[in-house]
């Protein structure tokens, strides 16, 4: 063979090769990017009339469902029976804007398998079960809509936990949306108008958003300063009227400019029932960043956090706050950079509930098969002590003394031991964000919650999460125990 000869066919040679790898690259290593890339417009058509499974509670109520088409008996249209309430949970799969919620993170699950993919006729061979898996749920269905109903399409959120589990009892956000209207032919119009709307309704306020989480970080303050055993309930403060923050001409005050006493010394105890900013400001600066960060993190802050999808980390900046004490007193009182989702908050909450003990949270009970067979199920998964038990009983009586002669007593529940504390925080907005955090009942806690309200015109410059969160919480808390009995 001569030269040009042989280099023709090196290069053909090595063209070819190059072609053969590149489409092995593309189908085999890349296949499930291609697939999962939201320009492919493939999949999504491929899923648009298949049956899903079911999304339920434990018990039976239906989330999600695929009903056959009355047009079409081949296809299915996937309907939502409990609509806004449970949207943000349950999600949507939509044909044009894909899937969120629980129906996009158990999508594998969910999906039948009659698609005529490689694994589909993998599965066929082995002779396997090609209809659709379908979901339990951990919420409880009448808690989930009591707290949508007592929201009242006011922007807020309402977290409620298992405290011995982790396991989440209701998750909402308010404004929502009704997910059918996000499936059909018209999904792309009516997503333009959720973008549109007042209060935006597609945000997950309950688990994506934070929000400073104003007194309601004070229980996180308290606790940090009776685990390291610096201070304890009986412990003494100055009550001025306002606390002057160390290198700044800023002060910090109680709300209404009050004292927290008798304008001279104050307990930590009668401060934290009173929810005293000048204490706790002072307190923080006291402990210092770093101590208070360990109570901090131990609680989940900075903390990428496992759940059914992605959730921003609570934040304190333990960094950025060591060298500034003016700051380190904002924040001790759950200002300046502090932020947390209200799920975040209910999990500080329950923890203090259960003793100490931090739980991942999670929405989903068991996977099971299209003849109701449990194909698996979810165990719950400790996080690590956050504080010891003694500190947690300590916090439970100071919390209980909130709801019985403190800010929190609209939360309380006739007959019922409630724990609990009010926030009212500030943030960045001109208008404050009413907070509670609380469980119940103290002997023997079966829910932990947070409910939070997004401040602006509707609720006013005077709201207060005494005023307007914490009678949610009894509402709710009444509801949760009435249905134990």
């Amino acid at each position: 063979m001569n030269g040009p000869i042989r280099r023709l066919a090196l290069g053909l040679f090595a063209s070819m090769a190059a072609l053969l790898i590149a489409v092995t690259w593309f189908q085999v290593f890349r296949a499930d990017a291609l697939k999962n890339d939201p320009r492919n417009a493939r999949p999504a058509l491929s899923e648009r009339g298949k049956e899903r499974g079911l999304i339920v509670t434990n018990d039976g109520t239906v989330l999600a469902r695929s009903d056959e088409d009355p047009n079409d008996a081949l296809t299915f249209v996937r309907t939502y029976p409990e609509g806004p309430a449970f949207a943000h949970v349950v999600g949507y799969s939509s044909f044009l804007l894909g899937n969120t919620g629980l129906e996009q993170t158990y999508s594998q699950d969910l999906r039948s398998r009659r698609d005529i993919t490689i694994s589909d006729l993998v599965a066929v061979i082995l002779g396997r079960d090609l209809r659709p898996s379908s979901i339990e749920v951990t919420i409880d269905a009448e808690l989930q809509k009591a707290a949508f109903a007592a929201l009242a399409g006011r922007r807020g959120a309402v977290v409620a936990l298992d405290p011995n589990t982790g396991a989440v009892l209701a998750s909402v956000s308010s404004p929502s949306f009704d997910p059918e209207a996000l499936i059909g032919d018209d999904a792309d119009a009516a997503w333009n108008a959720l973008l549109e709307a007042e209060g935006s309704p597609l945000s997950d306020r309950a688990t994506r958003e934070l929000y400073a989480p104003g007194s309601t970080f004070k229980t996180v303050v308290a606790a940090a300063g009776i685990d390291t055993g610096f201070v304890g309930p009986e412990s003494v403060f100055p009550d001025p009227v306002a606390f002057p923050l160390p290198g700044s001409e800023a002060t910090i005050s109680n709300y209404g400019g009050r004292v927290c006493a008798d304008g001279e010394t104050v307990t930590l105890l009668r401060a934290f029932v009173v929810s005293c900013n000048t204490t706790f400001a002072n307190l923080a600066i006291q402990l210092g960043a770093a101590d208070l960060g360990i109570t901090a993190e131990a609680l989940g802050f900075n903390r990428e956090l496992e759940f059914a999808w992605q959730i921003p980390p609570a934040q304190f900046n333990i960094g950025e706050l060591e060298d500034d004490p003016a700051a380190l007193g904002q924040s001790g009182i759950g200002e300046r950079d502090v932020r947390a989702a209200p799920l975040h908050m209910a999990m500080i909450a329950a923890t203090i509930a259960n003793g100490g003990q931090l739980y991942s949270p999670y929405l989903v009970s068991r996977v099971f098969d299209a003849d109701g067979n449990t194909v698996e199920t979810t165990e719950p998964v400790p996080l690590g002590r956050a504080m010891a038990p003694t500190t947690a009983s300590i916090m439970t009586q100071m919390m209980e003394r909130v709801v019985t002669e403190g800010t929190g007593t609209s939360a309380s529940v006739a007959g019922v031991r409630v724990a609990g504390k009010t926030g009212t925080a500030q943030g960045s907005g001109e208008f404050p964000h009413p907070w509670f955090i609380g469980f119940a009942p103290v002997e023997n806690p079966t829910i932990a919650l947070a409910v939070f309200l997004e401040g602006g015109p509707d609720l006013g410059e005077t709201a207060t999460g005494g005023g307007l969160a914490a009678p949610i919480a009894s509402t709710l808390i009444d509801i949760w125990l009435s249905g134990e009995q």
